[in-house]
């Protein structure tokens, strides 16, 4: 019995020293431009580090936790909101104001309806001029936003400017 509980005791160890061994400080993970953007104190930027760490070592016991079936919700219990911010939206079928010969991060579209919307990632350029193209824009997961000229082309991550 002795052994068994030596054993169990060094096992889940191993486990929380290798959850701890893949934890990779703020500091090393931001540039210091990024690290001064946020603007953490030290005492601040210890305390993330802390917590993503707690993290990071909870991570498996919650995956347990999150596998077993959840029970059905009372018939009077409202749903909970969506877990993935701007899935609910639907999305956004415009045409261009102009022509189109490609995008970069940058790049601005102006819809017809009012909107625009700037690149932040993609890059492409057309082999010929898109002129007032029908486009979309879809939403994702966690408020990212992507521009679809053709559904045969890769698509531009953009957020909107108005």
């Amino acid at each position: 019995m002795r052994r068994f509980l030596l054993s169990a005791l060094l096992v889940a160890s191993s486990f929380a020293a290798t959850a701890q061994d893949r934890f990779v400080p703020v500091e090393q993970r931001l540039t210091a431009a990024q690290l001064a953007e946020v603007g953490l104190s030290p005492a601040q930027l210890q305390a993330l580090n802390r917590v993503l760490r707690e993290a990071e070592i909870a991570a498996p016991a919650a995956a347990a936790v999150a596998a077993r079936p959840a029970a059905p919700l009372p018939a009077n219990v409202p749903a909970p909101a969506a877990m993935h911010l701007g899935l609910e939206e639907g999305p956004v079928t415009a045409r261009v104001v102009g022509d189109v010969v490609g995008w970069e991060p940058g790049t601005v579209f102006t819809l017809d309806n009012g909107q625009q919307w700037q690149v932040m990632k993609g890059q492409m350029k057309l082999r010929r001029t898109l002129q007032a193209p029908q486009i979309e824009v879809i939403p994702g997961i966690a408020g990212r936003w992507f521009l679809q000229v053709d559904e045969d082309l890769p698509k531009a991550r953009v957020f909107r400017l108005r």
